[in-house]
């Protein structure tokens, strides 16, 4: 591409803040709350209307990876979430009481507004539809500057430590944090366009068949194998009650896109929402509780489940997983599954399998940890290698890939995030180092908000 040098001018700057953290997910909506709690002046910057992230703006049905199977292991902030959802959804309510480690569904609207009040109540500023555009560096290895785009136009932020929560590590890469993404030949797993239906027959619906795909039945397995619904070429399929006859479907993949090239993800946006209307009308057609039903929303976000992972101070592996190894450093415990999706190409050898043969394939795959099991996600991971004053958290922390498929759901983001945040505030109180704050501090602070932190059986 042709390359455009721009032109020196002034713009206008904001330095009031301690911390500044990027982007309004999970992870951001608690590392902002995290550090305004701490007393520290906190700005929170979100590209979109909303906070949330997959969980709002991406229409992601429900939360997983809460519980290790005896207990809920993702306490602090994202406890607080958890109780919120269950208090103000009456059906949920009614589920968890019965089942106490259910992972809770979303409604999203009510979701916006759980996390709305979570950071502001806190004393956090957010400011919506900003968008880093650029990151400014010392040589030393300090951020200096974030150049932020919005309807006052280009504006500089400039606090002591900065939180780079933009799931893709946007600010962390910029600033020239080394980084890995996807598999070695940079294969990304696929992402999927989350969407609700609403006016299903719910009675119906409980009659079956299942809409998950192990079952013959299922309207999924026949679309797929029909000419009419293109879009339908696998078996991905999950769903989950939200509302009164509706439902949120994260279904089908969106192969080969890569979310930090504009036009993938475009591209990516467009074709998701007709596959959304495909799987519609093929539960219609195959699930008379479907009849009447009506797609009422797709997500404004893709659903990506993977981009960068910043290289910090640790690289968290699938040993460490498989070890449900101890950190002496660990800021939160995780217990959720490895979790990483199948390419186009693993895809189409796997649609050729019957029921039976997909069934054993899935038991032989799934990776998941003993009842009570859990690992430790240490602090250095992040911690990102060459930046004194940035942190990661979320789904860009510092993990191999198959790792990667266990911390990147949406209560561990909580749990990392809120972390960070209380980590900014300790290091913008000192040297502004992040690498240099007190883990034990950290765990002490963290533990007074109800994290699940054991002492650690084994010290790394």
């Amino acid at each position: 591409m042709a390359e455009y040098k721009l032109r020196t001018r002034n713009i206008t700057m904001d330095d009031s803040w301690e911390v500044i953290v990027v982007g309004g997910g999970p992870a951001g909506c608690a590392a902002a709350t995290a550090a305004a709690r701490e007393g520290a002046r906190t700005l929170l910057l979100e590209a979109t209307g909303v906070l949330g992230g997959m969980g709002t703006a991406g229409l992601v049905p429900w939360f997983c990876g809460y519980d290790d199977g005896q207990q809920i292991i993702a306490r602090g902030l994202a406890e607080h979430v958890r109780y919120a959802l269950r208090d103000r959804m009456p059906h949920l309510k009614a589920v968890m009481e019965e089942h106490p480690l259910t992972s809770p569904s979303i409604d999203p609207e009510v979701l916006k507004r759980i996390y709305d009040e979570m950071v502001t109540s806190a004393g956090a500023k957010v400011l919506f539809h900003s968008s880093l555009c650029a990151v400014e560096k010392s040589a030393d290895g300090q951020v200096e500057t974030l150049i932020v785009a919005n309807k006052a136009g280009l504006t500089a932020y400039r606090a002591k430590v900065y939180v780079d929560c933009t799931g893709d590590g946007d600010l962390a890469a910029w600033a020239g944090a080394p980084f890995e993404k996807g598999d070695k030949s940079g294969g990304l797993q696929p992402a999927t366009h989350c969407f609700v239906i609403s006016n299903i027959d719910e009675a119906a619906l409980e009659k079956g068949p299942r809409i998950h795909f192990y079952d013959p039945e299922s309207p999924v397995w026949k679309a797929m194998r029909s000419d009419k619904y293109p879009l339908i070429v696998e078996l991905h399929s999950c769903n989950r009650k939200i509302a009164p006859r509706t439902f949120g479907f994260n279904a089908g993949h969106v192969f080969d896109v890569d979310n930090t090239d504009p036009a993938s993800t475009s591209n990516a946006l467009l074709q998701g929402r007709q596959m959304a209307a495909q799987y519609r009308d093929a539960f219609a057609e195959y699930l008379p509780a479907f009849a009447d039903a009506v797609l009422v929303a797709t997500g404004s976000l893709l659903g990506v489940r993977e981009t960068r992972r910043i290289l910090g101070d640790y690289v968290l592996t699938v040993d460490d997983y498989r070890a449900c190894r101890d950190f002496s450093d660990e800021i939160c415990r995780n217990a959720y599954g490895i979790d990483v999706h199948v390419s186009r190409k693993e895809n189409e050898e796997l649609c050729k399998k019957t029921i039976p043969e997909l069934k054993e394939w899935n038991k032989n795959t799934t990776r998941s940890l003993k009842p009570g099991e859990s690992f430790g996600l240490p602090y250095r991971c992040l911690t990102p290698h060459g930046l004194k004053n940035v942190l990661v958290a979320g789904r860009c922390i510092s993990t191999d890939r198959l790792a990667y498929g266990s911390v990147r759901i949406m209560a561990c983001c909580l749990n990392t995030g809120e972390a960070a945040g209380i980590a900014a505030v300790l290091a913008s109180a000192d040297s502004a180092d992040v690498h240099a704050v007190d883990p034990k501090v950290l765990r002490r602070k963290l533990k007074s908000y109800g994290a699940f932190l054991p002492d650690p059986a084994v010290r790394l």
